[in-house]
Parts: C-alpha cells; sequence; structure tokens
C-alpha cells in the first residue's frame, strides 16, 4: 500500500469516459485553452483527498498545492507517509521504514497541474466535453514511461474560469489504475511555503 502512493506521481479517477458529444472535435481546442486558463488563475489550491488503487484499497488525506511546481499529500493517520513537490522535485517520504526517494517535477504527469505555462495542445487532449464535466487526457507520446494522467472538471459559475478540479486517474507504464478525487476544495487561500518542506527521517526525525 505504501508503495502505491507514488502512483500518485508515477501514473485516470474512476469517472468513466463517455462518448463524445457530436460537436467535441470543434470544442476541444476551446476545452484545453480553459482548463489552461484555469490553471493559470489558481495560484493556491486546498482539499481533501481519497487515493483508491486498483484492488480498490483506500487511502485519504489533504491536498495543498501552490504554483508553481509545490503540492504537498499529508495522509494524516491513514499512513505515516508525505509527498511533498518543493517546486523542483516530487519527494516521497515513508516514516515508518525511513524512507525518502525523489525525482524530478517534469518526469510526472502531475507536472500538468504544477506548471500552468505549458501548452496543453502539445501533450493533451479532451476527452469528454459537455454542460458538466471537462475532461482531459496527458501523455508524453516520447516517454510512455511516464504513464497517462486523466483530469476532471466540473464546470462552475463560482470557480475560477468556471472549473473545479474533481480529481484524476494515473495509468503508469505496468497499467496500474490509481484515481484521486477531491472534495472541499478551496482556491487562491493563504497556503505556508512551510507546509512543502519535510523532515527526512533518515536523520532520525519526526514526521514533518
Amino acid at each position: 500500500m505504501r508503495l502505491r502512493a507514488l502512483a500518485l506521481s508515477l501514473a485516470p479517477l474512476t469517472l468513466t469516459v463517455v462518448a463524445a458529444p457530436v460537436a467535441l472535435h470543434a470544442q476541444a481546442s476551446d476545452g484545453l485553452a480553459l482548463v489552461q486558463t484555469h490553471l493559470r488563475a489558481v495560484d493556491t489550491m486546498t482539499a481533501d483527498f481519497t487515493q483508491t488503487d486498483r484492488r480498490g484499497r483506500s487511502l485519504s488525506g489533504t491536498l495543498s498545492l501552490k504554483r508553481p511546481g509545490k503540492i504537498r499529500f499529508d495522509y494524516g493517520r491513514s499512513a505515516n507517509m508525505l509527498i511533498v513537490g518543493d517546486g523542483r522535485a516530487l519527494t516521497f517520504v515513508d516514516y515508518d521504514v525511513r524512507d525518502v526517494q525523489r525525482w524530478p517535477i517534469n518526469d510526472s504527469p502531475l507536472s500538468v497541474l504544477l506548471d500552468p505555462s505549458q501548452d496543453l495542445s502539445r501533450f493533451a487532449r479532451v476527452v469528454r466535453s459537455d454542460n458538466q464535466v471537462l475532461m482531459i487526457e496527458a501523455r508524453d507520446s516520447r516517454r510512455r514511461e511516464f504513464g497517462t494522467i486523466t483530469l476532471a472538471f466540473a464546470r462552475s459559475a463560482s470557480a475560477p474560469s468556471g472549473l473545479i478540479l474533481q480529481g484524476w486517474n494515473t495509468v503508469d507504464a505496468q497499467n496500474n489504475l490509481t484515481s484521486v478525487r477531491l472534495s472541499n476544495q478551496r482556491f487562491n487561500v493563504p497556503v505556508a511555503d512551510s507546509l512543502f518542506r519535510y523532515r527526512d527521517p533518515r536523520r532520525q526525525g519526526p514526521r514533518g
């Protein structure tokens, strides 16, 4: 279970991708542009999350995001671990076994969320667009080992650019599926930079 948390950053939501509406091709570029505008309008976000793996096992916690590049998955009491992005790298910290693993943010599909300056049209496509939901799928065709991420947004007039991120699915190179659902989303609220630091368990320190 502990290592499956890595799929948050390596690896589509148990939201069903249904047949596209008739005008999907005409809407595709507009949909990507809308997501891009939303990402650029959200400097910070906090939410509760529930992560579910392919066997149906779940972990819950809190998500904090600060663009560009900073993210924290805090599993609270459900697991003694963290995933933290400090703007340059993502770090997986397991306090039970005192293990730390790091990899560049750009080597993760989560970079779609963390770097709003990217041109989504280069690696993403709209897979559903209607009056309620907008879903995009992103993958790097040159680096298939990094997997695929499918982001799901609910349409809401009161949210930045009319979208609320509901969660995502990730599929890694071994076809392992991990789903993340969000709730209690809050946008552009104060988020301290200290959240994106952690105590290194290899130095005998307590959890960060």
